[in-house]
C-alpha cells in the first residue's frame, strides 16, 4: 500500500537526490510537491514556512528524513522532525549520500539528524528512529537498495509513530 509521507531534507545540496526516491513510486503521490513549491515557500517569511511545513505534514503519516552529508544541521529539518515527534507520526531516515547528484557526484555520509533531539523523558530520539544505510557505495545499488526496503522502513516507522 502506498502511503503518503513527508520528505525531509537539505533542499540545495540533495534535492535530486531526494527527486530520485520520490519518484519511485512506492509513495502515494501526493506524497511528492513540486521543487517549485518549496522555492516559493522559502521565500516567505518563518511563520508562513512554519504554516506550510505544519499543513503539509498534517496531510501525511509519516516523515522520511533523506540524510545527506549536512541535514542534521539544517533548521527546517530538525524543526520538521520535531512536529512529526510532537504530531506522533511515524519516523524514519534514509542516508541518501551515495546516490549521484544531477553533476554524478556522491557526498559524505552526514551525522544522524534524530541524534540531537530529545524525547519528552530526556532521551536521545536516535535511540528510537530507523535510519537506513545501504551496504553498498555504487549509486545504481543504493537507489536499488532503497527502492527494495523503503515501502518497509515506512510500515515500521508509522508502526512505531508514538511509542516513544
Amino acid at each position: 500500500m502506498s502511503r503518503q509521507v513527508f520528505f525531509s531534507f537539505e533542499y540545495n545540496k540533495d534535492v535530486w537526490r531526494a527527486g530520485q526516491v520520490r519518484n519511485m513510486g512506492k509513495v502515494d503521490n501526493s506524497s511528492t510537491f513540486s521543487d517549485n513549491d518549496w522555492e516559493e515557500v522559502k521565500s516567505k517569511s518563518d511563520e508562513n514556512i512554519k504554516k506550510w511545513i505544519n499543513a503539509e505534514m498534517d496531510k501525511r503519516s509519516c516523515i522520511v528524513v533523506l540524510i545527506g552529508s549536512t541535514t542534521s544541521t539544517r533548521k527546517w529539518v530538525k524543526y520538521e522532525i520535531e512536529q512529526a515527534y510532537k504530531k506522533h507520526k511515524g519516523l524514519v531516515g534514509i542516508y541518501v549520500h551515495n546516490l549521484k547528484d544531477h553533476d554524478g557526484n556522491q557526498t559524505d555520509k552526514g551525522s544522524n539528524p534524530f541524534y540531537s533531539l530529545f524525547t519528552e523523558d530526556g532521551e536521545r530520539l536516535s535511540n528510537y528512529v530507523t535510519c537506513f544505510d545501504s551496504i553498498y557505495s555504487t549509486s545504481k545499488y543504493v537507489y536499488e537498495d532503497i527502492e527494495e526496503k523503503i515501502e518497509d522502513l515506512i510500515e515500521e516507522a508509522i508502526k512505531n509513530a508514538g511509542t516513544y
